[in-house]
Formats: structure tokens, sequence, C-alpha cells
């Protein structure tokens, strides 16, 4: 029988519980009931697999989850994403439990900006403002003054002084778009999301040949050169908002592949095509936002196990960042 010491056994070899599922089990019922008994609220990014999404009390992208995640009335907060995700879920609610399938879900660009380096690279500007995309670590968060998502990046960017110089971090390629859009020369961390620097140009044109009315829908987190053929650019929820009002029936989606469960859900009747990468690989798909798996989730709900963790100086000093991005946002409407 496995029992809570055998699962925190596994979890200590393991990223997440390396127990075996009863493959009989309808694990979509199993998760219902354990939400029941335990109170506890599944918050999923649109980037996890289509099962998980389906099961999920709520699914959206960094914003709409953080705001899920402040307002929850949830004892258990199992988060279905990645590692920084469910590390803001503690902070803003530190205390709650939270936990997350596999803790290696972790972040490529969270990892390109490291707390420690950051720290030296800050020191040489004093007089600058710290932004910072919501995609990091928490102890990033730690040095920011004022954390930003792709949906109110630009509203947080305008809100700040036009005299007053800004780093921002940890995502260069958001950053450079952000510069264009607000006409401001912020300092650019060197920083990028894999899955978004992968995207092939000279294949989507070949798409776009074949599919002339299709649109091209991308994350500004994509490299400049797509996004310059871009029809419209803006945040998962923006892309999923921009397919369902659009008169157009194809669309090209240059963003993590997950997304396209929704859209299609939404219009079942458009078709969506996933922006292809430079290779043959499956690279639109997040291969972190993919370790998380239903029989993972179902374990950690049962088990409580993996959790967030954080001590207190991070989780206090952390979500001051947090909290003003959520303040400028409530203002804009957002």
């Amino acid at each position: 029988m496995q029992t809570l010491e055998t699962a925190r056994t596994k979890l200590d070899k393991r990223g997440f519980l390396d127990l075996e599922v009863d493959p009989t089990l309808d694990l979509y019922e199993e998760i219902n009931k354990l939400k029941k008994e335990k109170n506890a609220v599944i918050l999923a990014h649109y980037y996890q697999d289509s099962d998980i999404q389906d099961i999920a009390d709520y699914i959206g992208d960094s914003l709409g989850l953080a705001q899920q995640a402040a307002s929850t009335s949830a004892d258990l907060i199992v988060f279905a994403g990645v590692h920084f995700m469910a590390e803001t879920a503690k902070m803003l609610n530190p205390g709650k439990k939270v936990i997350l399938p596999d803790l290696k879900a972790g972040c490529s660009l969270a990892e390109s900006c490291p707390a420690p380096l950051f720290a030296k690279f800050k020191e040489k500007y004093p007089d600058h403002v710290v932004v910072s995309y919501i995609n990091c670590t928490a102890d990033l968060k730690v040095l920011t003054d004022i954390c930003c998502t792709s949906t109110n990046a630009k509203y947080i960017i305008d809100s700040i002084p036009a005299d007053k110089p800004i780093i921002f971090a940890p995502d260069k390629n958001l950053g450079a778009y952000l510069n264009k859009v607000t006409g401001r020369n912020m300092l650019l961390w060197d920083g990028a999301c894999m899955v978004h620097e992968i995207f092939s140009k000279e294949k989507i044109v070949k798409i776009k040949e074949r599919h002339p009315n299709a649109l091209l829908i991308a994350h500004p987190e994509c490299e400049a050169h797509i996004l310059e053929i871009a029809d419209h650019i803006g945040s998962t929820t923006s892309l999923l908002k921009y397919t369902l009002k659009s008169p157009a029936t194809e669309f090209i989606v240059a963003t993590e592949a997950g997304i396209i469960h929704q859209m299609q859900k939404a219009s079942p009747n458009k078709t969506f095509i996933a922006a292809p990468p430079e290779n043959n690989c499956a690279c639109n798909e997040c291969p972190h936002m993919r370790l998380n798996t239903l029989e993972k989730l179902y374990l950690c709900m049962k088990y409580e196990l993996p959790e967030i963790l954080l001590s207190d100086e991070v989780i206090e000093k952390g979500r001051v960042c947090i909290d003003r991005m959520m303040e400028i946002s409530a203002k804009a409407g957002l």
C-alpha cells in the first residue's frame, strides 16, 4: 500500500511522485472527488496538455492565473503550470498550501536570468527601475520593482515617468517589442523563451502561400522577424479573443501549441495551424509545461506533494512587485 511516507521517499529521488497509478481508475472522477474533499482549486495555464485543461477550474495566462490565485478561497492550490507560476501563487497566498505536479516543470526564460548574476548587473544601474516579466524566479522578483505580464506590460511601462530609466528582464524579445510600442529605450537583459525563439519565418511564409487567407497571430515573446509579419500580436488570452472576434477562418498560431485546444473549443468551425519550428521536432510545445500529466496531477492532489515552499523573506520582498502590478492592472481595468 502506498503511504504518505512512501510518497515522500519517492519525491526525494524525483521532482514528482514516482508512484504507480491504478490503470482502471477514472482519473477525472478521482480528481473531482479530491477537489471536493480537500477544498482544492486547479489553476492551469493555456500551455498545459488538453486533458489537464479540461479538468481545471480556471484556465488562463499569467495575469489571469495570478488574479485567480490572489482571490481564491480554496484551501489547496494545485498549479498545473511551471515552477515560477506556483511560486507566484505561494507569494500571494503564504498561508495556503500550493502544490505542483512536477517540481522540474521549470522555464527556460526564468532560468536564463539567475538572480545572483542579475543582482550584479542591477548594481551598475542604481537609478533604474527594474521591471521583470512574471516569467521569472521568486528570487528575481525580490530584486524587481514592478512585475508585468504580456497582457499588462505596456500599461506597466507607461505608468513609469518618461524620464525614469528602466531595466527590463528577463525577456529581450518582449522587451524589444515594448520599446517599439512605448517609445522607451529600456535596458534589456539577454534572456529568451526556447519555444518562442524557434519559429521559422520561411516555413510560416510557405504556409501563408498555401493558405492565403490565414492570419498569423503571435506572442510578443517571439523574435522580431516573426512579429514583423504578424497580423496580431498579443498575450495568449489576447490571441484567443482575437480568433473569436475575427471574421477570418484560418489562423497560424505562433506561440506554444497548447493554446490551440482552447481556440478549437471556442471556434470549432475555424482552422488553427501551429507555426512550425526551424527543425522537425515538436519544439512549439514547451517541454517543461508538458512534464505535468493527468497521473501526476492526481498523485500530487492525493498526497499534497510536491509542495512549493518559500522563505518568509522571499515571500515578503518578492510579492511587492506583484502587488504593484496588480494595482496598476486594476486601474487599467485589466
